[in-house]
């Protein structure tokens, strides 16, 4: 794999990109598949070290998958039932896959190991264990107390929930993915259930995915405001058939905004006005910086502001959470200072994206302020050469890319966007003019 990538200056952006499958969307539709009844056909799924991390894990547990060839793949859903009571799961750094396994394996009746890489152990997982246990699992941490990697048991008693309706509580304001797992698993234990969230809930519209989601499978969720959601008892996932994977809006981002710094117009096709996914509404804060953007069901575009620059902005992040990374990297070509907020999540993702966004900003020569939950960035008169570092966050290999509208610089360990868009590079330089 390539040690580092030279990105030369660049003057423009046009063109059409038609983006992978969300990973949002995937890992949540795998294992779904999985946990229902009957096959399904899911299309267009995102081919990356993510979903790979839940497919193998899917076999290791009995579930029978097979490739049909163009990302596309037959589940054959076990009914809840994992044929495998007994497995050791490896599943690297993908959250989207370790903390909604860990839900369904808890409640799944067998006895369960699951680790990951060294990053992987240091993001939290005590709010999710916590909420587990209340429902009676037997979870035990296997090194730091509150992260992976984690031992799971079969519940003792083996029905955890007594008649009638259950009741659990759930920090929200650390990862949505806590909430996600829980909701995901929950129909597992065929009883009424009510989950109450403590705190903000961060990143709700990944909620929202998990709940569409859910919807799609047969099950449905009462949402009370963002404190108290229902799950009524007796309801079991039955397969849709076949499902559609979503393009990736937060892969979007990165497009949308070099066509609003480059010129333009830059098209992606595979969201749009009619997505599930949160982020889409990146366009609407791009907009807000000057860029031109238009939207149809299924694609968005965006150019250059008439002006020729962008303007700063601030804004509260918690709908576009793993999106606003890009509005930061979009900041060095903006006039004035952005302040993007409510970012607090940032720091328990694939690295502390906030010390690292800061630290290789400050390397083109913006100036930044870093707080707990806030980023503060003030672009140089001009930018200058800098090697990026990515810190195996494939976030922060994309966003960078778009710095080389100001410098020629150098991207390391780009192979890290294999996370979520292996040949991002190639796509954008397919899209971009020196």
């Amino acid at each position: 794999m390539t040690e580092s990538l030279d990105l030369k200056p660049l003057k423009s952006a046009r063109g059409t990109v038609r983006l992978p499958g969300s990973k949002s969307i995937s890992n949540r539709v795998l294992l779904l598949a999985a946990l229902a009844e009957g096959v399904t056909e899911v299309r267009d799924l995102l081919k990356s070290d993510d979903t790979d991390r839940m497919l193998d894990a899917l076999q290791m547990l009995g579930v029978q998958v097979e490739s049909l060839g163009d990302n596309a793949y037959k589940v054959h859903g076990c009914g809840g039932n994992f044929p495998v009571k007994e497995a050791k799961l490896f599943l690297g750094n993908a959250g989207t896959a370790f903390r909604p396994l860990t839900a369904a394996l808890a409640l799944a009746g067998g006895s369960y190991e699951l680790s990951g890489v060294p990053r992987m152990h240091e993001r939290p997982i005590g709010d999710l264990v916590d909420a587990l246990r209340q429902l009676g699992a037997d979870i035990g941490y296997l090194g730091n107390e509150g992260f992976p990697p984690l031992q799971i048991k079969p519940p003792s008693p083996p029905s955890p929930l007594p008649g009638g309706e259950g009741r659990v509580q759930v920090r929200g304001d650390v990862s949505s993915q806590f909430l996600t797992g829980l909701l995901m698993a929950l129909p597992l234990t065929g009883r009424a259930v009510v989950v109450e969230v403590v705190g903000e809930l961060i990143s709700k519209p990944y909620i929202e995915i998990t709940l569409a989601m859910m919807a799609r499978f047969g099950v449905r969720v009462e949402r009370q405001g963002w404190q108290r959601f229902v799950v009524s008892g007796g309801q079991r996932y039955h397969s849709p058939g076949v499902i559609y994977v979503e393009g990736d809006a937060s892969s979007a981002s990165y497009f949308l905004a070099a066509g609003a710094i480059g010129g333009g117009p830059v098209r992606v096709e595979g969201v749009g006005s009619e997505s599930v996914q949160g982020d889409v509404r990146f366009a609407e804060e791009l907009a807000k910086m000057g860029a031109r953007i238009e939207m149809g069901p299924n694609w968005m575009e965006a150019s250059g502001p008439v002006s020729g620059q962008l303007t700063a902005i601030t804004l509260d992040c918690n709908h576009i959470p793993d999106a606003a990374m890009t509005l930061a990297v979009a900041a060095l070509f903006a006039d004035g200072t952005t302040t993007l907020r409510n970012i607090a999540s940032w720091r328990v993702k694939e690295t502390d994206r906030i010390a690292a966004m800061a630290t290789e900003l400050r390397k083109v020569g913006a100036t930044v302020e870093e707080g707990a939950d806030y980023i503060r960035i003030t672009p140089p008169a001009q930018l200058h050469y800098a090697a990026i570092d990515t810190y195996d966050d494939h976030r922060m290999a994309m966003c960078f890319s778009l710095a080389a509208f100001g410098t020629a610089l150098r991207i390391n360990d780009p192979g890290c966007v294999a996370k979520t868009f292996p040949d991002y590079f190639a796509v954008f330089a397919a899209v971009t003019q020196g």
